[in-house]
């Protein structure tokens, strides 16, 4: 038969504290940024992403308020312009993201 095994004096698992990993530290930055600080970090690395974004909702507020208006040729332009405007930014995120894993290679 197996020895019995020691009693531990440590309190079993508490699931509302983190466990303790030697050597593992669950914050990549020593300073934990803002969202502020982060918005503008990531806008100076690809400026061209809040352009396109802005460039979008206003195609598609002026697109909606011209079909309120009742000039649905002009409306219909503006929502061409809107996907337009679109795949700039999508364009603009795929070249952002082929930019910074260039940049990481060593």
């Amino acid at each position: 038969m197996a020895a019995p095994r020691p009693v531990s004096t440590e309190a079993p698992f508490d699931p509302s504290r983190a466990p303790v990993i030697e050597g593992f530290s669950p914050t990549v930055y020593s300073n934990p940024e803002t969202v502020k600080e982060k918005f503008i970090r990531k806008t100076r690395e690809n400026p061209l992403v809040p352009i396109g974004c802005l460039g979008t909702a206003a195609a598609l507020s002026y697109g909606l308020y011209c079909f309120h208006r009742g000039q649905s040729h002009r409306s219909q332009l503006m929502m061409r312009t809107r996907i337009a405007a679109q795949g700039f930014t999508v364009a603009a995120i795929l070249l952002g993201l082929a930019a910074s894993a260039m940049k990481s290679r060593p």
